[in-house]
């Protein structure tokens, strides 16, 4: 097997690639398929790290030249992000994992801090925790949302380009990075509201059915996008707000409220940092 970079022709391979990983029933050797609007949006996420980190990127062939194992990672200011990491069932326990990421987390050497939103894969987060990783155990939001129980929310209002420093002064308080290189791409598949108040300010990304990423620099502020983000989800869709640590009760509140329900979800796997609070992570962007 042979580690190599990441090229834009691996893509479509890389997609399926990582829709079977995620989804292999060992039982019945089944796995499904994302849709192809979900497909699409993978490759073009993944697309863009190829553009801005290709340094990070990487995949590995099996003895046939079939792809057998992809890794892509970020570097934004000092913080590393792994965005996916994933082998196929038919060659893990072979070592390609390890040597896979070790190449990706090649990519963040000098970086002081590492995150990853990470599935309950117990070869994967072994390998994570011997990379130096704390394991989070998190939540995960879902249900579809009460829209009695919507409140009147005042000073959140729809982001421009504008507010692109504001967000950023607010991502260093919160995580210790930037998403900047990144905004393009997570308001292609949300909605930017922004707060800035007295008080506090904040931004979320809100998609048709997901909370992209939410930061802000108080709960307050952080329950007024939550709540503006849950009214912008189009009536009777299913909504999903993952990889909430234990610290994250003010998303919690906010969700019972909504009537949604409270799930166990993955880990979130921090290095050299304590979970980032009040804070919803981007899956593909930390």
């Amino acid at each position: 097997m042979r580690v190599r970079p990441m090229k834009t022709t691996d893509l479509g391979a890389a997609e399926r690639l990582t829709a079977r990983a995620f989804t292999w029933s060992g039982d019945d050797q089944t796995w499904s398929a994302r849709s192809p609007a979900a497909a699409r949006r993978w490759i073009e996420r993944i697309d863009h790290l190829l553009a801005v980190d290709a340094a990070g990127c990487w995949v590995a062939d099996d003895d046939a030249g079939r792809l057998a194992g992809v890794a892509a990672s970020a570097r934004r200011d000092l913080l590393w992000i792994l965005s996916t990491f994933a082998v196929d069932p038919a060659g893990q326990n072979r070592g390609l994992g390890r040597a896979l990421l070790d190449a990706a987390i090649g990519y963040g050497a000098g970086c002081l801090r590492g995150m990853i939103c990470a599935l309950p894969h117990p070869g994967a987060l072994r390998r994570y925790r011997r990379a130096g990783f704390t394991l989070h155990p998190t939540m995960r939001l879902r249900g579809v949302v009460d829209r009695a129980e919507l409140p009147v929310v005042d000073g959140v209002r729809t982001g421009t380009a504008a507010d692109l420093d504001l967000v950023d002064s607010v991502d260093r308080q919160v995580r210790g990075a930037t998403h900047r290189g990144d905004h393009a791409m997570l308001g292609r598949d949300g909605h930017l509201l922004v707060c800035d108040l007295f008080t506090g300010s904040g931004y979320v990304y809100v998609g048709t059915d997901t909370v992209t990423v939410l930061a802000a620099t108080s709960r307050a502020v952080a329950q007024r996008l939550l709540w503006s983000a849950l009214a912008l989800i189009p009536p009777g869709n299913e909504v999903s707000v993952r990889y909430l640590t234990s610290g994250q009760e003010w998303a919690v509140d906010v969700g019972m409220a909504a009537g949604l329900g409270v799930y166990q979800d993955g880990y979130i796997a921090l290095r050299h940092m304590r979970p980032p609070a009040p804070y919803v992570p981007s899956v593909s962007f930390g």
